[in-house]
């Protein structure tokens, strides 16, 4: 099945490929730009309501021409609900898909959902409770199930359930479907790795393709040749799955049966952690848009329209990919994760103004969807992503730190309409960001810091750097409010001994040396102890790395836990868990270490020239306290006026003309994301 282009977009659009409208079928794409579905984990009982609907809406009022949602959308009840789904085997979705479709398409943006049927990458334990069912009895890593071998009755009858589901989808106004073969239940009779079958499922290509094709065409008939359908499609899968050449051949065979409209790339297996981290949804640790030359070569040898996303989150790599061909619609959704505003900065020419998706992978997380540094994501009814003048523009604002906190306070302040003022102690903005981005494979987490940076000086923002502010300086500037973001210093006094420990942050920051033999205690989980083990490891070091959880980076979301895991044991670092802190002693030259297992609680002792220790940090709050007599509040943060996005009260000294707030580290050790919440809840409500 062929397609071809919308009518030419008006001269001034033209010259961008981005911005070039497309045509498949009766359908037209505004622009070339698209957010792949993904499980946002805002389904309410299986179903788009309101908060689903309105972080997708942000979207289509920012510009994009494809949003795509549903994040595996399940057709039968045994494929069940285990990261936040949508439920599409029912009839009850149907009004909520109405209201979902008549919102996006009255700002102009198409609308799809990918549905499917996990197979053995469901769970026997979750939802209905139901034994997960696939090809072969082939179990899968990630979700440890054991599938039934699906008979020929489970075939029909999962057939018939994908063809139900695109009627509904059909009957609540999307404009299309998307079946997801890479890894679910297509994908499994695709692939020789999990499909061992000798019957007429299994064995040649043409019958692996057999259950996938009497799919698409349960749909056609269900639905009829018109309605938009395609497949987000694996094109390798690497040496133990299905190749690239038998992807080709696989894709040559649907496209001649006519029944697919495009084929939405994908690349790698996604049954371990480490397949979804670097193959099949690569972060932060891999370069940019790894797999777009593959996808480009893929299309090569295809007919229909494709689609792509992995880590295209910049728009030079965007444009590149539309412009040289490899692409027909270009996915950047973790990018619009980050900021759903992208194509209609574009169209004003502002795309020094989008804020960069730094590929945390944070929405990736349990918390999901929000973004590491846009707190709005997900919060569109409390948070919206524009922010209005507030109605007593004109306060003086002064903040004090210059990390991602501050950014945030002075950036939110200055657009609510206030006279701002920064004083940061260091020669340059960042805070503990400036270390982290140190680490081998984070680097690109210093794009928060430089995105706000940017902003607060085009808002005419007066920086202070250099400036380590006293109770004096604060209070010379005649402030209505002020912002302590001073973050926290590390918290080790706690240990016996802790004269003998050194923080990870100072050998990171490079204001203490390495010792030769080193070991590094982590016990926050976080990125400063195992970023602390590297660098040790890389400068030659011999390095030990003991940490109090029960593996690896525990905190961070699984996409970084399984960066650092590769990182460490690449390295050769000797990992110890469940094993506390207890004292540190001098012996000498050397020092000893005392250590409790958690399980047993049997001590034992290991000595080093470096005892490192991670453990978060305790607030550097000197100034906030010293400033407390002087405030209205007394220092106090009102939590139901902060929820509320209100005013905060100012009734312990009515008499005092500032009020007085902190933020981020500066209260209590935690990410990123929660010291950007913190000040964006606050200062929109100056």
């Amino acid at each position: 099945m062929s397609f071809v282009e919308a009518n030419p977009a008006p001269a001034a659009a033209a010259r961008d490929p981005l911005l070039q409208p497309l045509r498949i079928k009766n359908l037209v794409l505004k622009n070339r730009v698209m957010s792949t579905s993904h499980a946002s984990g805002m389904e309410e009982g299986g179903m788009p309501k309101e908060r689903y609907q309105l972080y997708h809406l942000e979207k289509a009022k920012g510009g994009i021409g494809l949003s795509m949602f549903g994040g595996s959308s399940n057709v039968a009840p045994d494929s069940p609900n285990i990261f936040r789904q949508l439920n599409v085997g029912t009839d009850e979705i149907i009004p909520w898909l109405k209201q979902f479709s008549e919102r996006m398409h009255a700002h102009g943006a198409a609308l799809m959902v990918q549905i499917t049927h996990l197979g053995r990458r469901g769970e026997p334990y979750a939802d209905k409770w139901l034994p997960t069912i696939g090809p072969s009895p082939m179990r899968e890593t990630l979700h440890r199930s054991f599938p039934k071998e699906m008979d020929e009755h489970d075939i029909r009858r999962v057939v018939k359930a994908y063809a139900a589901a695109v009627r509904r989808c059909k009957e609540g106004g999307l404009d299309g479907v998307e079946t997801l073969a890479g890894g679910h239940l297509i994908g499994q009779f695709l692939s020789p790795s999990t499909n061992h079958r000798t019957d007429k499922y299994g064995g040649s290509i043409e019958n692996r393709c057999r259950f996938g094709l009497e799919v698409f065409e349960a749909i056609r008939e269900e639905v009829g040749d018109d309605y938009v359908v395609g497949m987000r499609y694996v094109i390798d899968e690497g040496e133990t799955g299905l190749s690239m050449r038998d992807a080709i051949e696989v894709a040559h065979i649907f496209e001649r049966t006519g029944m697919l409209d495009f084929f939405n790339a994908i690349y790698g297996r996604m049954d371990t952690e480490r397949a979804l981290a670097v193959d099949n949804m690569p972060g932060m640790a891999s370069r940019i848009a790894p797999w777009l030359q593959q996808v480009g070569a893929f299309k090569r040898e295809v007919g229909l329209p494709v689609f792509h996303a992995a880590r295209i989150s910049d728009i030079a790599t965007a444009r590149h990919a539309i412009r040289e061909g490899l692409l027909d619609m270009v996915a950047m959704t973790r990018a619009h994760i980050a900021d759903p505003h992208i194509v209609r900065k574009i169209e004003a020419g502002e795309e020094d103004r989008i804020r960069p998706c730094v590929g945390a992978t944070h929405c990736q997380s349990p918390y999901r969807p929000h973004c590491l540094h846009n707190p709005s994501t997900g919060r569109e009814s409390t948070l919206p992503h524009e922010i209005q003048r507030s109605e007593r523009a004109g306060r003086k604002v002064v903040v004090v730190g210059g990390g991602p906190a501050g950014l945030e306070a002075a950036r939110v302040s200055a657009l609510r309409g206030h006279e701002v003022v920064l004083f940061e102690a260091a020669d340059k903005l960042g805070g503990q960001l400036l270390l982290s981005q140190r680490a081998s494979w984070r680097r690109d987490v210093i794009g928060i810091v430089d995105w706000r940076a940017e902003e607060i000086r085009r808002m005419g923002v007066r920086v202070e750097l250099g400036r380590y502010a006293e109770v004096e300086d604060v209070l010379v500037e005649n402030p209505d409010v002020v912002v302590i973001a001073t973050g926290g210093i590390p918290d080790i006094d706690w240990i016996d001994g802790a004269e003998h420990v050194t923080s990870v942050w100072d050998v990171i920051g490079g204001t203490t040396p390495l010792g030769q033999e080193v070991i590094v205690y982590d016990g926050t989980g976080r990125h400063p102890g195992p970023q602390a083990a590297e660098l040790g490891a890389q400068e030659g070091r011999k390095v030990q790395f003991v940490s109090i959880d029960a593996q690896m980076a525990q905190e961070l979301t699984y996409a970084e836990r399984i960066i650092w895991k590769k990182r460490i044991y690449e390295l050769g670092v000797p990992m110890t868990f469940d094993h506390e802190i207890v004292k540190v002693e001098r012996r000498g030259n050397r020092i000893a270490a005392t250590f409790r297992n958690l399980a047993s609680e049997q001590l034992t002792e290991r000595l080093a020239d470096q005892i490192l220790v991670e453990h978060g940090v305790r607030p550097a709050d000197d100034l906030y306290q010293a400033l407390r007599p002087h405030s209205a509040n007394d220092g106090v943060t009102d939590i139901e006026a902060l929820l509320e996005v209100s005013q905060q009260p100012l009734t312990w000294r009515p008499e005092a003309r500032m009020e007085l707030h902190r933020v981020g580290d500066a209260v209590a050790s935690r990410n990123v994301h929660t010291a950007v919440l913190d000040s964006m809840r606050l200062c929109r409500a100056f």
